[in-house]
């Protein structure tokens, strides 16, 4: 009988293949990336099977596609994807009724059937019994030869029909879950607060189970509907930081309803890593708007400040932003940046405004209260509020005072004119002096 070592099985079963001579990486926004791979198959003349490894271990193997570069070549007549993975566990499931070997520490040897293990045991009929072994007492373990099915990689096989041997060039294309990328910006603001500038680096996640050499890479932003099955979870090992490039590192384009971004050079996306590479350098200085702002439904009961500024050409940006994280910072009067808040972006076109939240301002109170309720009718009811800011910085600022009232509505007094944005919200733009007081005074009238 043929024994072979469990613990020397590392080479032996992978599949024989050539390393992909081009391959092409478009990783989503979603967890999912097209592969597409130049190989050189080994035909030979009729029916035969060529297997190829060092494939992504989350491919989705209905979206598999293989043809030749050079029609006529070959023709696929059946593909399957093996991913039944060697491994001790795997090996010893397979070996269960077959004669295994058992070294011991001590160097005493037993031999038997295996009947059943687990990750402490095994158990084995032997001729002179029934033996549970502790596997932590063992040195080495002996299984029959290597079981069949199964691979030492996630591997590709294909029936293929050919007129002549040799060798042909083909293209491999699939789909594969594990693959994803995010934008993260940052951004740095004046002294004054009233300009900053962007910069963006995109975050590439790979733990689909492959690397993929000197890639040509690509991105898209966009929400791309899908049709989803379950993929495994895989770790990601580390993070890779390529150096910041002297000129712009994509070029980004319209494509179809999404946007594309194309690095200009190959990169290598290796497995369990995540790399970062520079979207744009900063940009030049864009003007912003610091805005306070008080809405007490929605945003809770103290003031919040935010950074506006557009994401137009002539404001040193105009390129679409895909969605992200932008995390802000000032100089300091001793010349270092302060992180002062982050916020989260959605895909954003060019010439539309972003609000950044930054933060709550320490200096600058408001609080929101109503001081009459009255019925009319039946179907109108009335109700009076106040909301009063509190201003103890050094300088005079601006609070919009947002408002939500619902239903059919009337605001028949005021303090102060409004803004009516939609049929739900109202801003009062107040104006509090330095180290003052101020405050907005409405009633409305409900109809229901």
């Amino acid at each position: 009988m043929r024994l072979v070592w469990l613990l020397l099985l590392a080479v032996g079963f992978a599949a024989s293949s050539a390393a992909a001579r081009e391959t092409s990486v478009t990783v989503y926004n979603q967890d999912l990336a097209l592969v597409r791979e130049v190989r050189t198959l080994p035909l030979e003349r009729g029916r035969h099977e060529v297997r190829v490894g060092e494939v992504a271990a989350r491919l989705d193997p209905t979206s598999v596609h293989l043809v030749p570069v050079r029609s006529g070549t070959f023709e696929v007549l059946e593909q399957n994807f093996q991913y039944d993975l060697a491994s001790a566990e795997r090996l010893l499931e397979r070996s269960l009724g077959e004669t295994v070997r058992v070294l011991g520490k001590s160097g005493d040897v037993t031999e038997g059937k295996l009947v059943f293990f687990d990750g402490s045991s095994l158990v084995l009929d032997t001729d002179q019994g029934v033996r549970m072994l502790y596997r932590n007492d063992l040195r080495e373990q002996l299984i029959p030869a290597l079981p069949g099915g199964l691979v030492s990689r996630p591997t590709l096989a294909w029936w293929l029909e050919a007129a002549a041997a040799g060798s042909s060039d083909a293209e491999l294309s699939y789909l594969t879950g594990g693959l994803s990328w995010h934008a993260e910006y940052v951004a740095v603001v004046n002294p004054n607060d009233t300009a900053l500038q962007l910069s963006s680096w995109v975050s590439v996640d790979n733990r689909s189970g492959a690397t993929y050499l000197d890639a040509k890479l690509k991105l898209v932003a966009g929400d791309v509907n899908l049709v989803r099955d379950e993929f495994r979870a895989m770790r990601a090992k580390g993070m890779v930081m390529e150096a910041a490039p002297t000129s712009a590192p994509f070029e980004e384009r319209e494509f179809f309803e999404y946007h594309l971004y194309q690095l200009e050079r190959p990169t290598t996306v290796a497995d369990r890593e995540t790399k970062q590479i520079a979207l744009f350098l900063p940009a030049s200085v864009a003007q912003v708007e610091k805005r306070f702002t008080f809405d007490a439904d929605r945003l809770g009961h103290k003031v919040v400040v935010t950074l506006d500024f557009a994401n137009t050409q002539t404001n040193g940006i105009g390129m679409a932003l895909p969605a992200g994280k932008v995390r802000v910072y000032k100089q300091d009067a001793d010349g270092s940046q302060e992180f002062i808040g982050e916020d989260r972006i959605d895909h954003t076109p060019r010439n539309e405004r972003l609000r950044l939240t930054i933060g709550k301002p320490f200096d600058v109170v408001a609080e929101k209260k109503q001081t009459a309720f009255r019925r009319v009718s039946d179907h109108v009811t009335e109700a009076a509020y106040e909301v009063e800011v509190r201003n103890r910085k050094p300088e005079a600022i601006t609070v919009v005072v947002t408002e939500h009232p619902q239903g059919d509505w009337t605001v028949i007094e005021k303090s102060q004119d409004f803004i009516r944005k939609d049929a739900a919200t109202i801003e009062f733009p107040v104006r509090v002096a330095a180290n003052d007081t101020s405050a907005v005074t409405y009633t409305v009238r409900y109809r229901f």
